[in-house]
């Protein structure tokens, strides 16, 4: 799963660096900027708040840094220009403090995202999808990849918004600030719900939220410097989507599917039937990251019920953990394959590849023996020829990790690699199912052949 489990507060990401501005270079076109009466209005309006209407300038001198009344008048203004964008009022003021780099990660370490059972059953989630090894865990890979890469949060438990800085005077990013203001503009107006139980449902219900989020705040950068005076951008360290460290690319394309599919699909949905039909979005989600990546797909197209049979024996079993089961999705699936080269797509922001489109729906059951763990993948296509497409990359991935063929739909991993195991890789007509276990031997075990 890709939930924040270490963050009660739902902490929102913003991950910065990555996708360039001109990802919604097409969208909807900009309202135009009309006009205003001169002053304060009689009353709160969309395009003014706390003083200062959304093309107001501010008396701020950033080479210094941001003091507390500077900080005001930007966040003031960043909100009236935010109402001006999505159409929507501020129903109050929205607390924003700005913290070091090295505050965030001191703040971040040791959270844990969850009990000592969760972790296990999520990990082997994450190996499933060849994304995280057994050398190490979700957690570690998602320190490792968002810790430097996190420019802000908004916290719905708190109403509050923190803006983290990468100078030792506090900086801040205007496209972050707009973009955390929106999300506190839906809790106001819409609440944040559960995001859902599988990790598929997480994306897709985050497609809504960080999708609107991320497209207001391309919107609003567009129109610095032809139609607004902007903030400067604070500098930049020059590392790129995790402060240029070592990361995970296929955990950070997973997790980046929100805001680079789910903005696209937010802007299709404006362009078709305005800001109302958007804000329907928030009572009506997409059931599956199928529906965010193609538009078309939704609502109609739902996720098929995938179940798996418990086959095993006495010596292995499902975690104690509810659902016993998580289903990934295509953007997983589709993060899988690119991670592993076995799809190079023009655009690997579209999350669209020939394998891990016709997905239907999936369910990965994760298994212990009370020392190491197994599991069974069982997948389901809208045909034959998808699920044939989606096999014959998934044996590509295997490939990739030198992957033996010792008898007949069974491959062994060697032990020198990450993700040293045994599978068991069979096709059916639309479904494959994946048997993974420490040996071959092990495989029957975890789960029997049928018949």
């Amino acid at each position: 799963m890709v939930r924040e489990g270490s963050d009660a507060n739902r902490a929102r990401l913003v991950l910065a660096g990555v996708v360039a501005l001109a990802l919604l270079a097409g969208c909807a076109g900009l309202e135009s900027l009309g006009g205003h009466p001169p002053g304060d209005p009689a009353g709160d309006r969309i395009g003014w708040e706390n003083g200062y209407w959304y093309d107001d300038p501010v008396s701020v001198t950033p080479e210094d840094g941001y003091n507390a009344s500077e900080r005001e008048a930007v966040v003031a203004r960043t909100m009236a220009r935010v109402e001006r964008i999505r159409d929507l009022e501020f129903n109050e003021t929205v607390p924003v403090d700005v913290i070091s780099r090295e505050q965030y990660l001191e703040n971040r370490t040791g959270g844990g995202n969850g009990s000592a059972t969760y972790e296990r059953w999520n990990d082997q989630v994450w190996e499933s999808l060849f994304i995280v090894g057994e050398r190490s865990s979700y957690s570690n890979s998602s320190d490792e990849t968002l810790g430097q890469s996190v420019q802000g949060y908004y916290s719905p438990g708190k109403d509050s918004i923190v803006l983290v800085s990468d100078s030792e005077t506090p900086t801040i990013d205007r496209a972050t600030l707009a973009h955390e203001l929106v999300h506190a503009l839906q809790d106001q107006h819409f609440g944040f719900g559960s995001d859902g139980e599988t990790q598929d449902r997480q994306l897709a219900n985050r497609g809504v939220t960080e999708g609107d989020a991320r497209y207001v705040d391309v919107l609003y950068t567009n129109r610095c410097g032809s139609q607004w005076s902007c903030i400067p951008e604070p500098p930049s360290d020059g590392g790129g989507g995790s402060g240029g460290g070592e990361y995970n690319r296929g955990l950070f394309l997973t997790i980046y599917t929100p805001y680079a599919a789910g903005s696209r699909f937010v802007d299709g949905v404006r362009s078709d039937g305005g800001w109302d039909s958007v804000d329907d979005l928030y009572d009506a989600r997409p059931a599956s990251t199928e529906q965010i990546i193609h538009r078309n797909r939704y609502p109609d197209e739902r996720p098929v019920n995938v179940t798996v049979a418990d086959r095993s024996n006495g010596e292995w079993d499902r975690f104690d953990h509810d659902p016993v089961a998580d289903t990934v999705g295509e953007a997983s699936i589709y993060a899988m394959f690119v991670h592993n080269d076995a799809v190079d797509p023009e655009d690997r922001y579209s999350y669209q590849s020939k394998p891990s489109a016709g997905w239907g729906g999936d369910s990965v059951v994760p298994y212990t023996n009370g020392e190491t763990g197994a599991y069974v993948w069982k997948t389901v296509w809208d045909s034959e020829q998808d699920a044939k497409q989606f096999h014959e990359a998934y044996l590509d991935v295997l490939d990739e990790h030198d992957a033996s063929n010792p008898r007949e739909n069974v491959y062994v991993v060697p032990d020198y690699d990450d993700f040293d195991d045994a599978f068991r890789v069979v096709r059916n007509g639309d479904t494959v199912r994946v048997v993974n276990a420490p040996t071959v031997d092990d495989l029957d075990d975890v789960h029997s052949r049928a018949g």
